[in-house]
């Protein structure tokens, strides 16, 4: 099961500040709510996030 990760760990993760985060997390958990999948505010799914980003595990 992938993780769930809060805005601290969005903004350090992106470089960005809090509030960035904040936006970053709720522009993912839109796209995946259009998809289907059950998200939770203030959270978004890592993996997820890393694919958008175009994040590797070898970056």
């Amino acid at each position: 099961m992938s993780t769930m990760i809060a805005v601290e760990e969005v903004a350090k993760l992106c470089n960005v500040g809090n509030g960035k985060a904040y936006q970053i997390i709720r522009e993912i958990n839109k796209e995946m709510k259009e998809k289907g999948y059950l998200i939770i505010r203030g959270r978004v799914n890592k993996l997820y996030l890393l694919e958008r980003f175009g994040i590797t595990k070898g970056d």
